[in-house]
C-alpha cells in the first residue's frame, strides 16, 4: 500500500472467497479484496450471482497483476480494492471507491467503460453496445438487480462504465450489511 492510499492497514480489508461459474459453466473459486464494511454485502451479491449461474471469467485480487489496473482489465478480471497508480486513477485517492475497497468491476471485457483520456472503450470496444449476453451487466439484468438490492450503485460516473458498481462517491462507510440472504457459497476472512 502506498502512503497516499486511504487504506493503510490490512485489517481494514477483507478477502471474500466465493464460488462462481466461468464462461464454460465450470465452478471456480475466486476472491475479492474489499473494505470490511462491504464484505457481507459482497458475499451476498456473489452468492446470488452463483445461484443464477451468472458467468465470471476470473476473479482475483489485483495483487495477481502487481496492482496494475490495466493488466487486470485486459485479463477480464473481476476485482475490487485497488489503490491505483497515479496514471490509472479516475478520482482523488481519498475519495476513490476502488482505493477504499468499496467498488467492484465485473467482467471488464463484457462490460467496458469509456476512458476519456483516450476517447476509447477500455479494455476494448467489442461489447460496448449493450445487448444481452453471458456475463454482461444490463439495467434490470440479474447482475444489476443483485447489486442494486444490496444498495450498490451502477456506473457512478458521468461516462459509460458498465463494469462498475460502488457504494457511493466520494467513498464513505457502507452500513447496509443486514441484507436479505445468508451466504451458502461465500465466506469472508
Amino acid at each position: 500500500m502506498r502512503p497516499e492510499c486511504p487504506i493503510q492497514r490490512r485489517g481494514q480489508l477483507r478477502r471474500v472467497d466465493v464460488n462462481h461459474y466461468d464462461f464454460r459453466g465450470r465452478v471456480r473459486r475466486g476472491q475479492l479484496v474489499v473494505n470490511a464494511d462491504v464484505a457481507p454485502s459482497t458475499s451476498r451479491v456473489f452468492t446470488a450471482l452463483f445461484a443464477a449461474e451468472f458467468p465470471i471469467r476470473r476473479m482475483q485480487s489485483v495483487e495477481a497483476y502487481a496492482g496494475d489496473n490495466t493488466a487486470s482489465l485486459r485479463a477480464d478480471n473481476t476485482a475490487a480494492f485497488n489503490c491505483r497508480r497515479p496514471t490509472q486513477i479516475n478520482a482523488p485517492f481519498l475519495d476513490s471507491p476502488h482505493a477504499n475497497g468499496r467498488a467492484i468491476d465485473v467482467n471488464p471485457q463484457e462490460n467496458p467503460w469509456m476512458d476519456l483520456r483516450c476517447d476509447c472503450w477500455s479494455p476494448g470496444s467489442r461489447f460496448a453496445e449493450r445487448r444481452p449476453g453471458p456475463g454482461r451487466i444490463l439495467r434490470n439484468g440479474v447482475g444489476w438487480r443483485e447489486f442494486r438490492a444490496e444498495g450498490w450503485i451502477w456506473q457512478n460516473i458521468d461516462v459509460p462504465d458498465y463494469m462498475h458498481f460502488d457504494t457511493g462517491y466520494p467513498s464513505a462507510p457502507f452500513e447496509r450489511n443486514s441484507g436479505r440472504r445468508t451466504s451458502a457459497s461465500g465466506s469472508t476472512r
